[in-house]
């Protein structure tokens, strides 16, 4: 599908990070991370039409991203995998090598989420941190196309040639990368070719994309822009919103301070302009029309919801496109039923607008 802005994308979210429920915070043992339950939801989205579906990466939490990735490849035909890779845990060279064959198992159809992590027990500045993951970007992005890597950094030195499957069947995987601080868009900028956000005001966001959009040009590059949301769609607008708070009503306020301090992201700046756009919003937690932060309470990460009915849900997509995103991950709970539910009323408004 296109656009004025160019190819759109409209990608579910694969609960492999033990994050799916039926109200959060209630641990219902049918929705936990498994392989079965995982399989259910992308072969579910490849079915409802999605284009693409990523696969979150968490050292504690869930199962392995690459490892259930390559074992789902042959179960699909046509939708993308967007595989979460923690650039900290993994030696680039390897990385590189199990990329590009889990890229040759899915025919050309992987995409990469780098996400900027550290070691597990590894405690490294953001600065560092970030440095780091560009290097680790660049040395993946040479070796999947094949081409020898002769790099003195930082952090690596590497002076190899690419391993045998990517000079023969060279990978050129979009990479989708966030992150709210100064570097983390200097990262995206010299790195990415998708730049995802998490929630926030139309307002913010065109600050957002103006902002990296001159970093890449100083850089002589182009980038791409993705947004990561949550919906919750019901066929009137108060049967949306009972939803809604029914998402959260099993946790108290200490209940959810727990949940979204035990994240390993919980004192990052993205993390906290979310309890920025939650603490500024009006007292029904609507930070702007249809964007609900009270999802927030119950969860770290991405803290907001867009709530309303199918052409509501459209209607605020669509505002986004028109800013310059194409690309849309979502979520809602449960995973499996809010992605068909997503499909049926609200995709459709999408491919045809």
């Amino acid at each position: 599908m296109t656009s004025v802005h160019g190819e759109m994308e409209f990608s579910w979210f694969g609960a492999l990070c033990d994050d799916d429920y039926e109200q959060i915070g209630l641990v219902n043992q049918d929705l936990r991370s498994s392989w079965e339950h995982c399989r259910n939801i992308v072969v579910d989205a490849e079915k409802a039409g999605y284009d693409n579906i990523l696969l979150p990466s968490g050292y504690s939490l869930g199962i392995d991203t690459v490892s259930f990735a390559s074992s789902i490849a042959p179960l699909t035909s046509n939708i993308k995998l967007l595989v979460a890779v923690r650039c900290g845990e993994m030696w680039p060279p390897q990385l590189a090598r199990q990329l590009a064959t889990l890229n040759q198992t899915l025919n050309g159809r992987l995409t990469i989420n780098i996400i900027s992590s550290e070691m597990p027990g590894e405690s490294l500045g953001g600065p560092s941190r970030y440095a780091r993951t560009l290097e680790v970007m660049n040395v993946v992005r040479t070796l999947m196309k094949g081409d020898r890597i002769d790099h003195d950094g930082d952090f690596y030195s590497f002076h190899l040639d690419a391993p045998r499957i990517s000079v023969e069947q060279p990978v050129d995987a979009r990479f989708y990368f966030g992150g709210l601080s100064d570097e983390a868009r200097e990262v995206a900028a010299q790195g990415a070719d998708v730049y995802l956000m998490w929630p926030d005001t139309e307002d913010e966001i065109a600050q957002i994309i103006d902002d990296v959009t001159q970093r890449a040009h100083r850089y002589g590059r182009k980038i791409q822009f993705g947004y990561r949301c949550h919906v919750v769609v019901r066929s009137s607008e108060e049967e949306a919103l009972q939803a809604a708070h029914h998402l959260v009503a099993a946790v108290d306020a200490e209940e959810g301070e727990r949940i979204r301090s035990s994240s390993l992201d919980s004192r990052s700046i993205g993390v906290r302009r979310q309890a920025e756009l939650r603490d500024t919003a009006s007292n029904d937690g609507f930070a702007e029309p249809y964007l609900w932060t009270g999802i927030g309470r119950a969860r770290s990460g991405c803290g907001a919801a867009i709530v309303g009915t199918p052409q509501q849900v459209a209607d605020k997509i669509n505002r986004y496109r028109n800013m310059g995103i194409s690309a849309f991950i979502l979520s809602g709970y449960p995973h499996r039923e809010e992605c068909m539910r997503f499909a049926r009323e609200v995709l459709p408004l999408l491919r045809s607008s």
